[in-house]
């Protein structure tokens, strides 16, 4: 079992910047970002793996940019230019599988708690 720690959260202004971090407590070979807003499904934000490929939401639209250091095993997830609509509850997830790249976000076995991030305009 490996645990995921989220830091980082708070709140911004729109326009500005933040930088999430999650922290693995093991060996994993993807690693990926989803949130929640308020009344609204769980979404994918950003997956990374252990080659550096990465996959991201069309929502992203170049503002986001994860990053993965395998040999910390911690992501980082910077966001530029935040948005009110980027308010939500952000959560790592992880997996040790090679096949991760190529699953959905639900199947990944280990997830954090989350950390808030609220952007006021």
């Amino acid at each position: 079992q490996v645990r995921v720690t989220e830091s980082g959260g708070g709140s911004v202004h729109a326009g500005g910047s933040l930088r999430l971090s999650c922290a693995a407590s093991g060996y994993t070979y993807c690693m990926a970002w989803f949130r929640q807003a308020p009344g609204k499904q769980r979404e994918g934000v950003a997956t990374i793996d252990v080659h550096g490929r990465t996959d991201y939401a069309a929502f992203t639209r170049g503002r986001f940019t994860i990053s993965k250091d395998n040999a910390k095993n911690t992501l980082n997830l910077q966001i530029n230019s935040v948005e009110p609509e980027d308010t939500a509850m952000y959560y790592c997830a992880a997996d040790g599988r090679p096949e991760c790249y190529t699953l959905p976000l639900d199947a990944f076995p280990w997830q954090g708690r989350g950390t808030q991030v609220t952007v006021s305009s």
